[in-house]
């Protein structure tokens, strides 16, 4: 079994831009993964924006696809985002 090294403490944040209900916003998220997807970065946005909501069936299912994911953020008024940059 390989031990831990540094390398695995590594994090990156994430600049990521989108819409939310037609406004420009940007967000900054730190994770230990070193690349980020658009739907990933939806997901992360939903939490952000609804994860306090009374009725979890905004949320995504934990078996939807990407596009699923993308879809349910744009019902919501999550759009065009984009995954900006990556920092370390």
């Amino acid at each position: 079994m390989p031990f831990p090294t540094d390398a695995d403490d590594n994090m990156y944040t994430y600049h990521i831009e989108y819409r939310f209900n037609g406004e420009p916003r940007t967000y900054l998220l730190e994770l230990k993964e070193a690349q980020l997807a658009e739907h990933d970065a939806a997901m992360h946005l939903l939490e952000l924006h609804l994860g306090d909501a009374e009725n979890s069936l905004v949320m995504p299912t934990a078996d939807s696809t990407p596009e699923q994911i993308l879809e349910q953020a744009e019902r919501v008024g999550i759009t065009h985002i984009r995954v900006v940059s990556r920092t370390n």
